[in-house]
């Protein structure tokens, strides 16, 4: 993706872990840790696992003959062993790769891609976490309408709803460290998942090829069982389905006729090419389309669980045109939002005005319900009801109409204050946050 495309840009560091170039580099690193460690348990000479290692530091890779290579093999590990076997000499060329296949270093390959590619997705996520806390306390008075079917409700306060944009992410920071150590795991079994070239010793290098790597050591291979990466495309949807819901709200705030608040103060920002007066939240728009589309290629993904045997005839080609789509979709919206969480410009004064604009009939539970100590459920129901029909016609506050029509005595005011119907708001902003700041410090 890029930035003609009207999609977010990728991050550069999620960018460049997600390339062809890292694709090379990482699947040269597999190659180089399966030679090492062959040649340190005996199973290849000493100087031709120097050799490779030295032919992997030095290698030229030519792009195009590995493009052409692709296409005829349908993947690259073909040609680019047989470029390495060229580059590491007639001593050690037979030694590249040995016992080794293909799937093997594709699959390893790409986690290796996939973690270098989270480290700054979560450096993002850390940082957006701590913005959007940040933004809850500050605005955890700022009293504005909640709404359900896109109707004012009841009263909220802004720094509650942010809290319910922290709250997932909460979670699926969690989730991640859950998920890693079954995400960033070795794959290596040979042709069919058994090691068979290596006869005795195939136990001892499945353990020693992932401490040479740095990566977990599975209970067994899986070419052929794709959970964990379905697993982690779960995870990615999941992120961008909370990024999604943050931003949809965002889109409805700034809606002209609510614009209680922006995505910034910079006018050149989303400006259109026919109207001067428009400032588009552009943004917001581009993580709702990432979380989205990451929404469709998680189904993608699940078709990658149905492999034939010992190995699949598709699930490769399926995840690798969707997995790092979603990774790439999912860096650009954390990105995103948090640039709008920086950013985000919050405005009191429309946030009163549209509270005032229901004529109180934001408060209609509070009052039916003080109401039905007195006269009962069904009447103060049928009461409340039809004073506040009469206050959005006539234009007129909920309290007033109400105070002609019943002679019970209650605190007026105080049933007309939305501060004072907040319910357990502030509580539940404490409890995020406090998470927030708990979880920060956990590994």
């Amino acid at each position: 993706m890029g930035a003609l495309d009207g999609l977010p840009v990728t991050p550069a560091a999620v960018a460049e872990a997600l390339g062809d170039e890292a694709s090379v580099a990482c699947m040269l690193r597999v190659e180089t840790a399966l030679a090492t460690v062959l040649g340190r348990h005996g199973l290849i000479p000493a100087a031709a696992a120097e050799a490779i290692a030295r032919a992997v530091g030095e290698a030229t890779i030519d792009r195009q003959r590995l493009r052409e290579g692709t296409e005829r093999a349908g993947f690259p590990v073909i040609e680019l062993v047989r470029q390495l076997r060229d580059q590491a000499g007639e001593s050690a060329r037979e030694y590249v790769h040995w016992g080794a296949t293909t799937q093997d270093v594709l699959d390893t390959g790409l986690v290796l891609q996939i973690r270098q590619a989270l480290a700054p997705m979560e450096e993002d996520l850390a940082k957006l976490i701590a913005s959007l806390a940040g933004l809850a306390e500050r605005h955890r008075g700022q009293v504005m309408a909640g709404r359900t079917h896109t109707q004012q409700a009841l009263p909220i306060t802004f720094g509650y709803k942010v809290a319910t944009w922290l709250a997932p992410l909460l979670r699926h920071r969690a989730r991640l460290r859950e998920l890693k150590p079954r995400l960033l795991v070795l794959q290596f079994g040979g042709a069919v998942g058994t090691l068979a070239a290596y006869g005795e010793h195939g136990p001892a290098l499945y353990a020693a090829m992932a401490r040479e790597l740095g990566l977990g050591v599975p209970t067994a291979p899986w070419h052929s069982q794709r959970d964990g990466f379905v697993d982690f495309a779960g995870w990615l949807a999941l992120v961008g389905g909370s990024l999604g819901k943050l931003a949809q709200d965002v889109l409805l705030l700034t809606q002209t006729e609510v614009g209680e608040v922006r995505e910034g103060t910079d006018p050149a920002r989303g400006g259109s090419s026919a109207m001067p007066q428009k400032s588009n939240p552009v943004a917001s728009e581009q993580i709702l389309a990432a979380a989205r589309a990451n929404a469709a290629l998680l189904s993608t993904m699940h078709q990658a669980l149905l492999a034939e045997h010992e190995r699949g005839t598709h699930a490769l080609q399926l995840e690798r045109f969707s997995l790092p789509q979603m990774v790439s979709l999912t860096a650009s919206a954390l990105a995103r939002t948090l640039f709008v969480s920086e950013r985000l410009a919050v405005d009191p004064t429309r946030m009163r005005e549209n509270l005032e604009a229901s004529q109180g009939t934001i408060l209609a539970e509070a009052i039916r319900n003080a109401l039905a100590v007195a006269i009962g459920r069904d009447g103060a129901d049928a009461l409340v009801k039809d004073a506040c029909r009469i206050a959005l016609v006539e234009g007129r506050p909920l309290v007033s109409v109400l105070r002609e029509r019943t002679e019970v005595p209650l605190d007026w005011e105080k049933l007309g204050d939305p501060a004072r119907y907040l319910g357990s708001a502030d509580w539940f902003v404490d409890r995020v946050l406090a998470e927030a700041r708990e979880g920060a410090g956990a590994g």
